[in-house]
């Protein structure tokens, strides 16, 4: 078993994140947590700069706020995964309606999963980390392809 120095773990890149989130705190204390996890995040403060941003990034998951003042989440999300690209990025829903109607259609629009807010820090991180080992367990066995549709 080999254990890992610090030198490489400076080695592996770090995992970017697309925030989506119209109100600025939360925006920033969601990147900082993300930050301070490890994580480089990119952020959006509505839907059209969250399809733009995911397009020239390609992250390896992105976190999409609902509810926003003209295109919301569940717009952005249909038309995120229009993207061959971005079809396997996961996409967590965060949302305050707990709802399991809203979940249902949130995960009907494209979403992986669904997080009502508030949430446990500690639950969402698991639920990050999970979701971006299995994205890139089905990119290690998914024929490669650089079309976009």
């Amino acid at each position: 078993m080999k254990v890992q120095t610090g030198k490489d773990c400076a080695r592996e890149p770090r995992r970017t994140i697309l925030l989506v989130e119209d109100f600025d705190d939360t925006r920033l204390m969601m990147k900082l947590w993300l930050v301070k996890n490890g994580y480089r995040v990119v952020e959006a403060d509505s839907g059209k700069a969250a399809i733009r941003l995911a397009a020239a990034e390609n992250p390896d998951l992105i976190i999409m706020d609902m509810m926003m003042p003209g295109m919301n989440g569940l717009d952005a999300t249909q038309r995120i995964r229009e993207h061959q690209a971005l079809r396997l990025t996961p996409i967590v829903a965060v949302s305050a309606y707990g709802a399991d109607e809203y979940r249902a259609i949130a995960i009907e629009a494209g979403c992986d999963e669904y997080v009502s807010t508030p949430f446990e820090p500690d639950t969402l991180a698991e639920l990050i980390k999970g979701l971006i080992t299995a994205r890139e367990s089905s990119n290690l066995n998914a024929p490669s392809s650089d079309s976009q549709t």
